[in-house]
């Protein structure tokens, strides 16, 4: 039975950096935002259930993502459609990837972990950190978005004090340095437990 780790963050937090560190000291790593993808990709689990839904959301063979989005914005009762058709397919792939792994430890990347209260499903869960003056300065040096894009995604999530304060673990992301020290200290800790389990 693998410990199961769930991380999570704001945008511009540096999860997907602090994911990559967890898989680099042995922790088999899924990632929820890549499920979605492969559900959406041609030959995707997801395909069949949206063109039925959503005829005009299938592009070449493929669910796209900025139809859906559009349809959202049309009809708000859209979201619940496509949360029902995902949410499953999603619990499934992440079912079939914690059962098909032998590593001791299993980190779930996902984005929402306590607000779609995945929480409840983990042994431990790590939330990443930065100030933010240094989130707002990450996510805009990527240059995919504006400012006012920032910041109604950020409405969107749980304030980043609330994610803190339910996790059990928080890593503060401000050096990759400072975060692997803090990865490697989580992975320690954990492998104890194991060890004398």
């Amino acid at each position: 039975m693998s410990w199961l780790i769930g991380l999570t963050g704001s945008i511009g937090m540096g999860k997907s950096t602090t994911a990559k560190m967890f898989a680099e000291e042995g922790c088999a790593v899924w990632d929820a935002d890549a499920a979605v993808h492969r559900l959406y990709s041609v030959g995707g689990a997801a395909v069949a259930p949206m063109q039925a839904a959503f005829p005009a959301a299938i592009v070449d063979g493929a669910v796209s993502r900025d139809t859906l989005k559009a349809e959202i914005a049309k009809d708000g009762s859209a979201l619940r459609v496509i949360e029902g058709i995902v949410h499953p397919l999603v619990a499934e792939d992440r079912q079939g990837f914690i059962a098909g792994t032998d590593a001791d430890i299993v980190v779930l990347d996902i984005p929402l972990l306590f607000e779609g209260s995945g929480h409840k499903m983990v042994d431990t869960t790590v939330c990443v950190s930065v100030p933010p003056e240094m989130q707002r300065e990450r996510v805009l040096a990527r240059g995919t978005m504006t400012e006012d894009q920032f910041e109604m995604i950020k409405a969107k999530q749980m304030p980043d004090a609330e994610k803190r304060a339910l996790a059990d673990h928080v890593v503060i992301t401000d050096t990759l340095d400072h975060a692997r020290d803090q990865v490697r200290e989580i992975v320690t800790e954990i492998r104890k437990k194991l060890k004398n389990a």
